[in-house]
């Protein structure tokens, strides 16, 4: 068991990984291609197109890494008035929903993988499905940590960092 939770967090701390390395690159590209225009009248050709590549790479790989640390959308006001009975009821809900959205990015993001693969990025020529390969392996890193939670796990790696809206809304201190 110790074995296969090891696999599982090197697994997740690469993804984690990788999407900051691509937010990262993404940050330097953009700053060199704006030095590069401003200064000399020149634009790597290769540059918007990359740019977008890791835009779309690291919002998707963000939106996983989202559901992992629970910060999807929550409507706390409401909820605060149920039981917690009917609380643990909907968070399972949601958990399982949120699978549900993991499966379909796996399914319909390799779909439209395959089916992009023949086509080229203009710039680069890379094939176009390097664009999309990141919605089916989103949907299996969402389907895994949704089913961690529903499990009962605590997929957060980042405690701590947690912001109280009361607080931040002036409300109570």
């Amino acid at each position: 068991m110790e074995a296969l939770r090891k696999i599982a967090l090197a697994i997740d701390t690469l993804f984690e990984s990788i999407a900051l390395l691509g937010l990262t690159s993404m940050i330097l590209i953009v700053i060199t291609q704006v030095m590069t225009r401003k200064l000399f009248n020149f634009v790597f050709f290769w540059s918007e197109e990359m740019t977008l590549l890791l835009l779309v790479w690291f919002a998707f790989m963000g939106m996983a890494i989202g559901f992992r640390e629970d910060l999807h959308l929550g409507v706390d006001s409401f909820t605060a008035f149920l039981p917690d009975m009917v609380n643990r009821v909907l968070d399972k809900i949601i958990g399982l929903s949120i699978f549900a959205f993991g499966v379909y990015l796996i399914v319909y993001g390799w779909e439209f993988t395959v089916m992009m693969h023949e086509s080229t990025l203009a710039a680069t020529k890379l094939p176009n499905s390097v664009l999309y390969v990141v919605m089916p392996v989103t949907g299996v890193m969402t389907c895994a940590y949704s089913a961690l939670q529903v499990a009962g796990f605590d997929t957060k790696r980042h405690k701590g960092n947690e912001v109280e809206m009361s607080g931040a809304m002036g409300g109570e201190e």
